[in-house]
């Protein structure tokens, strides 16, 4: 079994990373990352916890709001006029969701980090972080059929339309479908991202396959992917470990777009 460790190539990123914002702060630009936390919730806490980790480590000030929610637009509005702020991102879940996509397209779009509203002008993290782990690993998508579980607004709906405009040959499927197993024994390429435990189990995989597991959930109070452990029994599959895989190169993914903003690039 070959895994694609991404955790190693966050480091590396990482101290690129460091050198270009020292770049920015010697042309007297110091990048700003402002997180808005509405939900006080231990998961959330240490999402937070560890993109404040990353940033101090790169040299980018990251700033924590924890307002309530009827006081987030009013303090988005201050945000985004303020010009020593160049990154803003919206801690999801709110404590009311049905207002998800009013608070987040309050972000101004040259703010957008996350890439969450209607018009991002960044890349979404995640989708960012999957491809940086598959060509950091020399994984050829050319002539392979990549199939996508989940079309989630974070991970699966933006990769498909990447995936699509470089002109590769991607299927997206729900985990719901009937005979999940029908799809998954045909792709060369799996990333699934459902947020469901054990999804895939090693019968449902092809011989030889590339395997990238997305999701995160939650079950008896740990976190989880979207793959079954027994997956990890196969030697003959290139696969994410079960922890360090997409998750570290996700908030590099975030960080690359706080640089960009600073450096005021498209």
């Amino acid at each position: 079994m070959k895994l694609l460790n991404g955790s190693e190539l966050a480091g590396f990123i990482k101290e690129r990373q460091a050198k270009d914002v020292r770049r920015l702060q010697a042309a007297k630009i110091f990048p700003k990352l402002a997180i808005i936390q509405v939900k006080d919730d231990p998961v959330i806490n240490t999402y937070v916890r560890l993109k404040k980790k990353y940033g101090a480590d790169i040299g980018i000030e990251v700033e924590q709001h924890t307002p309530k929610q009827a006081d987030v637009p009013g303090l988005l509005k201050k945000l985004n006029a303020d010009k020593a702020v160049h990154g803003i991102i919206v801690q999801l879940p709110l404590s009311d969701i049905a207002q998800t996509d009013e608070i987040v397209n309050l972000v101004a779009d040259n703010k957008d980090v996350d890439a969450l509203g209607e018009n991002p002008r960044f890349e979404p993290a995640t989708p960012m972080a999957i491809l940086w782990l598959l060509h950091g690993y020399n994984i050829e998508l050319k002539g392979k059929h990549i199939l996508l579980i989940g079309r989630g607004k974070l991970v699966g709906e933006p990769l498909e339309g990447i995936l699509k405009a470089s002109g590769y040959d991607v299927e997206v499927i729900e985990r719901e479908v009937e005979d999940l197993a029908n799809y998954t024994k045909n792709a060369d390429i799996i990333i699934t991202a459902t947020g469901s435990p054990a999804v895939l189990y090693p019968d449902m995989i092809k011989q030889g396959a590339v395997v990238v597991d997305a999701g995160v959930a939650s079950e008896e109070g740990k976190t989880v992917g979207d793959l079954s452990p027994e997956v990890y029994k196969r030697d003959d599959l290139t696969v994410t470990p079960e922890k360090g895989g997409v998750g570290p190169l996700t908030v590099s993914a975030l960080f690359e777009n706080v640089i960009r903003a600073a450096q005021q690039l498209p």
